[in-house]
Formats: structure tokens, C-alpha cells, sequence
């Protein structure tokens, strides 16, 4: 079963004598030293940041988890559907939880969630840029003014960002204590099984989230693959490119053989979410087929239930859904 149901690059970015090289120099006898200031270093001038207020954890699970247990005693404001771990945290450290659910369009009532702030003072609001399980894009002036209400009721607004480096041009967000924004080097990196979460906020914001941080956040090795990758710029962009270039791949797929079937939503991620009936057994039919979909049978969500999201594999393997998905088609 090729599994395109987790958001993951199909591709690792290193060759297997980079990695068997990297594995003899990592010294996993000793603690790390100085390999998460090199990787701090490195992440930051890549993507243009202080490296003094980037700081990494177990994932950006680490991060969520850290935000829900530190930041305030008030509620968590979530918008729904988004990524399960915002819920499971925080119902996991008891924090009061509101939600404001989508549409039946698959949009956000904007004017609802600035509604939901002003009533309830939460003391985090954190959600998906660009959402997911959607792929869409929520505006940068409802950011800005979700910044706004959250300093007034003095909370942190959290951008998570997992799959911001799919967007051609990042957007300018709203900047302050305030603000925290995670990232992570599991989707376009090609680093998901090491475990890389990053958060960036100010210097007294990150002093709140480091101030429960393990003696050491991340394994050696993880430390050294993604540094050694950061220090190769070009190529790094060139994967970057080409994970990119699978994303819009894998819409021309379903646009271009079963877009008069089902019901598309346009993706700025490495994933595609598909609804209805017929998005359904489209669905059902992959999954007969050898490629395992993300499919919601046990949502409580409406707009879930009829929902399957697909995400990129490699090229080879591209192809061949190309011509699953044809098949369906014709004969619809």
C-alpha cells in the first residue's frame, strides 16, 4: 500500500552515503554540544531570521503541547476543522476549549472568531497557515485583526506554519510578544521522521516557551542531517522545487480526470482535499487500488465525513495514480 495520507515528502533529500556518513560522525555516546546553536545558525540565515529567537523541539507537536501548558490559564480558541493536535493538547492539559466551525462552503466566518475573542478572552488562539485539512489560505488582514483583539485580551495568537515554505512568497504577519509563529522541517525538508518543530516569536515570548524545555530537545542526529542540509542552500532549494512542483502535480491529477466529478478545494500545501458523495467513492476506489487516502470515517465533523485528502508521492508513483484516477472517471 503506498500511503498518501500523511502530508509527508515521498523523497529524502540526502543520499544514502551522505546519511551513512553523517550517522558515523554523530557521536551518540556523548550528549550533544554545540550542534543545536550550529542548527539554530543555519536554520535561521536560510530562512532569514535572528537565530537567537528560533528555537527547535521534538516536532511541532512539542511546541503545541508547550503552548497549551505555559501560555496563560485562560481558554483555547481553535478553528475547526484544523489539525487534531490543537484539541488533543489541550484537552489533555484541561484547558477550557472553543471552537468555531466552518461553513458549509469550506470557509470561516472571520467575524465570528474576532466575536468568540472579545467574549471569551482566550489566552491562545492557534491555528493552520494554510489550514489543514483545507489547504486554503485564511487572509492577512483577518491575522492582523485576530493580533489585534488578542493583544487587547492579552493573549498569544499562534501561526502555525507547517506548510508555509509550499507558498511561492510568505506573507508579512503581525509581529510582537504576542505573536508566535511554529514551523517544521517534517513537509517540504523531507525530515518528518527526525522530528524537527521550530517556533519564532520574541525574545521574552521564546524565554516563556523555553522555560520548559528538556536539557536537550533533540537527538544528535537530527541536530547534524538538518544542519548539514541547511549549509547546501542551492540544494536545498532545488528539493524544495521539487516538492513544490508534486503539489501542483498531484492538483493537475485531480482537476484534469475527475474535476467534473467531485468537488475540489484549491491546496497551497502538499495535499489536496476532496468532498462529497462521489469524492467518496473516488476515494474507496484509490484505496482498492494500492494508495491509501486520508479519509475521516470516524469524524464527527459534517464536512469531514464525505471528505478524502490526498497527498503527493513520487513521480512514478504520480503516474500511476493519474491513471487510477482516470479510470474511475471513465467509468462515471
Amino acid at each position: 500500500m503506498i500511503r498518501i495520507d500523511k502530508n509527508e515528502s515521498p523523497y529524502r533529500a540526502l543520499a544514502e552515503d551522505e546519511i551513512s556518513a553523517l550517522a558515523i560522525d554523530t557521536h551518540f555516546n556523548k550528549y550533544a554540544d554545540n550542534e543545536y546553536e550550529k542548527l539554530q545558525e543555519s536554520y535561521a540565515a536560510y530562512n532569514g531570521l535572528d537565530p537567537h529567537l528560533v528555537s527547535f523541539a521534538n516536532g511541532s507537536d512539542e511546541w503545541i503541547q508547550k503552548a497549551m501548558i505555559i501560555l496563560g490559564e485562560g481558554p483555547a480558541l481553535i478553528l475547526d476543522p484544523d489539525f487534531v493536535m490543537y484539541e488533543e493538547y489541550a484537552i489533555q492539559f484541561k484547558r477550557p476549549l472553543i471552537k468555531v466551525d466552518a461553513k458549509a462552503d469550506m470557509t470561516f466566518d472571520y467575524e465570528e472568531v474576532f466575536e468568540k475573542i472579545k467574549e471569551y478572552r482566550p489566552s491562545v488562539f492557534i491555528f493552520s497557515q494554510p489550514n489543514n485539512p483545507f489547504g486554503m489560505m485564511h487572509p492577512v488582514e483577518f491575522i492582523e485583526k485576530a493580533a489585534e483583539l488578542m493583544e487587547e485580551v492579552k493573549g498569544y495568537l499562534i501561526i502555525d506554519e507547517a506548510y508555509a515554505e509550499f507558498l511561492e512568497e510568505l506573507p508579512s504577519y503581525p509581529e510582537g510578544d504576542h505573536v508566535i509563529r511554529f514551523r517544521t522541517l517534517s513537509k517540504v525538508y523531507g525530515l518528518a521522521g527526525l522530528r524537527i518543530g521550530v517556533a519564532m516569536s520574541t525574545e521574552k515570548t521564546m524565554n516563556v516557551l523555553n522555560s520548559i524545555a528538556h536539557p536537550y530537545p533533540l537527538n544528535t542526529f537530527s541536530l547534524n542531517i538538518a544542519h548539514y542540509l541547511l549549509n547546501q542552500p542551492e540544494r536545498l532549494s532545488d528539493f524544495i522545487a521539487l516538492n513544490r512542483k508534486l503539489a501542483k502535480e498531484l492538483q493537475l491529477i485531480f482537476h484534469e480526470e475527475a474535476g467534473e466529478h467531485i468537488s475540489i478545494l484549491k491546496s497551497h500545501t502538499n495535499f489536496l482535499f476532496t468532498h462529497g458523495k462521489k469524492a467518496l467513492e473516488l476515494g474507496a476506489y484509490v484505496k482498492q487500488h494500492g494508495f491509501q487516502p486520508k479519509l475521516y470515517p470516524e469524524s464527527d465533523h459534517p464536512t469531514l465525513k464525505e471528505a478524502v485528502r490526498y497527498s503527493i508521492a513520487t513521480t512514478e508513483e504520480m503516474k500511476e495514480l493519474r491513471q487510477i484516477v482516470r479510470k474511475w472517471s471513465d467509468s462515471q
